[in-house]
């Protein structure tokens, strides 16, 4: 049955106090900044917010599970991945099964920021990377009445830019509504300090809207999954998420792997995908390509790239060759990157995997980079 209950002040709140964590089976975030405007935009229109599924985590189990936090200040390059939880002990929480993407778009909006790469810079240069917030523009004209066009205009900016505005613009930053304590006084005063008096009440409208969507409306619904099973827990989130196509299945497989592994699977690929696609003047590598490239490289038959195939025999190979495979995926990037190719010039990212095969079978280690006889 599902419940409901919960401000979206007070999900933050527990957020940021780890009352709600990440299991490590859910994949990273991957909302785009406009996405996270429009979900914005649909709670200021009071459209629904959607359901979650939790998974209720006795306290004597919560030493048992890796757990993760929600990413609060996203950074294209620097930070992407969802932190890692000290092992708990004695805890009860609830952990996110179906809801992530909102979640999380809901804490770096109220909360945090957003860094992503400019169109044509360099991910070599941290200044190609600006941290932005989220703002409501309080002077927006409103849009028509059609059930999908924005009515209220989020988006993402530097202080920078919202301080530059026009006089049509009144940028508000979106995690300032959280610090009211006494708000009808402190709205009217922030807006009489930046606008004539006789724009105040336009702008005051939706500054109370976000306000009352923030603070006073229950928006939350969910249903919460009490079994300490772990492959239950598993089966239902594979359920959830394999009948659509937003979840993609090396996402999947990363779950099932990271259930399976003894070691922290999650770590081990995230980490070598960073390490891949910071080699040289940079690469674009996936999940994709290095799960496809394990079963390759481990020689593990004919096994497709499909949910079902990744039993635990399998995994257990992968886990147990993955210091060579991973060492091969490093060795053959920085081949490429010797030659001069990088995310722009290597047209095909599977171009990676017979280069990896080679040096693999042939036991080539980062000296063979340098060696004149081969």
């Amino acid at each position: 049955m599902y419940q409901t209950g919960g401000t979206i002040k007070e999900i933050l709140e527990s957020i940021q106090q780890n009352r709600f964590v990440l299991p490590a089976i859910q994949r990273e975030f991957v909302w785009k900044p406009e996405q996270i405007a429009r979900l914005f935009d649909s709670l200021m229109q009071g459209y629904p917010f959607g359901t979650f599924l939790f998974w209720k985590v006795d306290k004597l189990n919560s030493n048992k599970y890796k757990f993760y936090s929600f990413v609060c200040n996203y950074h294209e390059r620097d930070a992407p991945h969802c932190p890692q939880l000290p092992i708990f002990h004695d805890t009860e929480l609830t952990a996110v099964l179906d809801g992530q993407q909102r979640l999380t778009a809901l804490n770096i909006g109220l909360c945090g920021s957003m860094a992503w790469r400019v169109k044509h810079g360099r991910r070599s240069n941290p200044d190609a990377f600006p941290e932005k917030h989220l703002f409501l523009d309080l002077l927006a004209e409103h849009g028509d009445d059609d059930e999908n066009s924005e009515k209220y205009r989020f988006k993402f900016l530097t202080n920078e830019q919202a301080n530059e505005s026009k006089d049509s613009e009144c940028w508000y930053k979106v995690a300032d509504v959280l610090a009211f304590t006494n708000p009808t006084l402190e709205m009217i005063q922030w807006l009489n300090a930046r606008l004539p008096q006789n724009r105040v009440e336009a702008a005051c409208g939706p500054l109370n809207q976000l306000y009352q969507v923030i603070h006073n409306k229950s928006l939350l619904s969910f249903y919460e999954e009490k079994s300490q099973d772990l492959e239950k827990v598993l089966n239902i989130f594979i359920r959830m998420n394999s009948g659509g196509t937003v979840l993609s299945y090396s996402d999947l497989l990363l779950s099932i792997a990271v259930a399976q592994w003894t070691g922290d699977a999650r770590k081990e690929i995230h980490t070598l995908v960073d390490e891949l696609n910071n080699t040289g003047d940079g690469f674009n590598f996936t999940k994709d390509l290095v799960l496809k490239a394990g079963l390759m490289l481990a020689d593990i038959g004919s096994v497709g790239f499909k949910v079902e195939n990744f039993n635990r025999k399998n995994m257990g190979i992968l886990e147990k060759r993955w210091p060579e495979v991973k060492e091969s995926l490093k060795v053959a990037v920085q081949l490429l990157a010797s030659f001069g190719f990088t995310e722009k010039t290597l047209r095909a990212d599977s171009a990676l995997l017979p280069i990896a095969y080679y040096v693999r079978h042939r036991k080539l280690d980062s000296k063979y980079l340098t060696t004149s006889t081969n």
